[in-house]
């Protein structure tokens, strides 16, 4: 389970004062302001909003990449700041680098990431084969990854986040450039996750895929909670009849929606 409590992140960047100009102006920018959310085991969680929203500043803060300027969070009872490598172990994360070494084979790639994850050379052969089978990457375990495709590259990636057996997953835009049929071979498998008993928090803009598969959703715009529930309560409280209605209802404006 994830219990986030007004988290939050500001950035400091560097503007030229004009265009021709050599000197420069700094200013903060917040990313993300007071974010409180949980996302609970045995359910899908989507995180909600268009593009600089502030979801992937958010995923990073509770992957550990990222510490809060201010705030606290928990990750299965864990304390975000205080027991970050404990964080680490308990979690699988799918992140908008997808960390796959392209000279490795599929199964080179698994059995590395388990083996960093302190895993012996055979528990982590048995997961990689496991996983290989699950993903449907049996008759490519053994090439470089390198020649792969977006969905297959994706595949491999996904069975690096899982290869600990970890009890709460992130994934940022886990159907980012892929086809129809791996965008659903991903559904399948993130709705086998929630059968599991796992805590599943993933983030998107498209409207029909959190639909189809979220349990709550946390609607961030400009790196604010504007709504956290579930899609039935989203649609109450905008008094939309779809989903992607209520959305523009509740952070206030289509911009960004469909970038």
């Amino acid at each position: 389970m994830i219990s986030a409590q007004a988290l939050s992140k500001n950035f400091t960047v560097k503007e030229r004062t004009s265009t021709f100009a050599l000197k420069t102006k700094t200013r903060v920018v917040s990313a993300v302001s007071n974010v409180s959310f949980d996302a609970r085991d045995g359910e899908i969680t989507g995180l909600l909003g268009p593009n600089g929203a502030g979801k992937t500043t958010t995923l990073r803060m509770l992957s550990t990449l990222l510490t809060p300027d201010s705030g606290r969070a928990t990750i299965d009872g864990a304390d975000l700041t205080q027991q970050r490598a404990a964080i680490r172990q308990k979690l699988g994360v799918l992140g908008d680098a997808k960390g796959i070494y392209w000279r490795l084979t599929a199964r080179e790639n698994l059995i590395y990431f388990a083996k960093l994850q302190g895993m012996s050379e055979s528990s982590a052969a048995a997961r990689a084969e496991l996983l290989i089978s699950e993903l449907g990457l049996s008759a490519l375990a053994d090439r470089p990854t390198q020649g792969f495709s977006q969905g297959e590259r994706m595949k491999v990636a996904i069975g690096r986040a899982l290869i600990h057996d970890p009890q709460t997953v992130l994934l940022d835009e886990p159907t980012n450039g892929l086809d129809i049929m791996s965008t659903r071979s991903m559904r399948e498998l993130i709705r086998g996750l929630k059968a599991q008993g796992k805590c599943v928090l993933f983030s998107s803009h498209i409207m029909q895929e959190v639909a189809a598969l979220c349990d709550r959703v946390v609607i961030i715009a400009k790196g604010r909670v504007m709504f956290d529930g579930t899609p039935a309560e989203a649609l109450k409280a905008s008094g939309a009849t779809t989903l992607e209605d209520g959305f523009v209802k509740l952070i206030g404006s289509d911009e960004g929606l469909f970038a």
